[in-house]
């Protein structure tokens, strides 16, 4: 993550991952939520916050998910339950629950039919925030296999490149590939400019943006560092790229194909056209379907070293790939505690003192 989105050191507070996990637990099962879906869903948040990936962990997303279960915007106990299926696919109905508990259900289904016949897909409709999409995808790489997650839906937040208006949002894609002795390679990313978390992650702690970044009401880039306005009606989040100069209608072209293969193949059609809603693609690809693991783990480690064996090039210290630095974030992590930001930390004791459930957090 950059500099620029990491806790400032005179507002950390470094708590253990038992600790965070007990407690957010507790608020997950005083939401509703049975004991295992209030381990799964603290699971993907956990998994994270030791990533290094604060946006999508305890920090920004707890809260919010308190206040969806608190006003009816989510259910804590859905009927989830698969509406079609053949062999290597099925289409489930989430139960308009929450996408940490009800997503890794439909990718424990892509790996059980990747299983049996190479591959495995499963679409999930009616349903709402899934975390970190990077979790679901690793669920595969843990069962030899690629896994691949891709959502779509609301809130709208990005711009079709040359627009105006808000047409899609932040339709994050996340692949993940096992190894041997390299740390795995996991991409997660989404395909804006920038994550639509990281915005509320900066102006917690007071960060400028990048030029490109968003755009103003008239879909005009906006430059020269901006802070990111109060009202969400001011601004515009861009495609990855931020203008055409640049290609952003790459990231305009892979937010359509994700919005085509979860909302549109799911059967809920165009988020922007059906208010509320979101849905999720997961994909499963056995290994051994296609060649050897043995061999296959083999290359990747070939792969991986020679990217990182990759001569730096003035001014920076070495070259990285897609989840090194996260795997080398979890283990500091697992030594030193999660750096939490002090405001935080207050949520969740004014949290616990509001509704009586004894967390401590020292």
């Amino acid at each position: 993550m950059l500099e620029r989105f990491k806790v400032p050191e005179e507002d950390r507070v470094y708590v253990r991952r038992d600790a965070m996990q007990a407690a957010t637990e507790t608020v997950f099962k005083a939401s509703g939520l049975s004991d295992e879906d209030a381990r799964l869903s603290t699971d993907v948040l956990m998994l994270s916050d030791m990533r290094g990936c604060e946006t999508h962990g305890v920090s920004n997303m707890l809260r919010h998910y308190v206040e969806w279960y608190d006003d009816g915007t989510v259910t804590a106990t859905p009927n989830v339950r698969i509406t079609r299926e053949s062999d290597a696919t099925a289409n489930m109905d989430g139960g308009m629950g929450l996408g940490l508990h009800v997503g890794p259900k439909a990718m424990e289904l892509a790996i059980e039919k990747a299983d049996k016949f190479g591959m495995g897909s499963v679409t999930v409709h009616n349903t709402s925030h899934l975390g970190m999409l990077a979790y679901h995808s690793m669920m595969a790489m843990e069962q030899d296999m690629i896994g691949v997650t891709v959502i779509a839906g609301n809130p709208m937040s990005m711009t079709p490149t040359f627009g105006a208006e808000l047409r899609l949002a932040t339709n994050p894609w996340a692949y993940a590939v096992p190894a041997e002795k390299m740390p795995p390679f996991v991409f997660d990313v989404a395909t804006t400019q920038v994550a639509g978390n990281k915005l509320s992650l900066a102006k917690r702690i007071g960060s400028p943006l990048e030029d490109h970044w968003i755009a103003g009401p008239d879909g005009a880039p906006m430059l020269n560092n901006p802070q990111l306005p109060d009202d969400r009606n001011d601004y515009l989040m861009l495609p990855m790229g931020g203008t055409r100069e640049q290609g952003s209608h790459k990231g305009y072209g892979f937010a359509a194909v994700a919005e085509i293969l979860s909302q549109i193949m799911s059967g809920t059609g165009a988020a922007f056209l059906n208010p509320g809603s979101m849905s999720f693609w997961f994909c499963a690809y056995k290994i051994e379907a296609f060649t050897e693991v043995a061999k296959f783990k083999s290359d990747m480690d070939e792969f991986l070293q020679a990217l990182v064996d990759t001569p730096p090039a003035p001014g920076h210290d070495r070259v990285l790939y897609a989840g090194l630095s996260e795997h080398e974030e979890t283990q500091l992590r697992e030594k030193e505690g999660i750096p939490y930001h002090r405001e935080v930390i207050d949520w969740f004791r004014s949290l616990s003192d509001a509704r009586n459930l004894g967390i401590e957090l020292g």
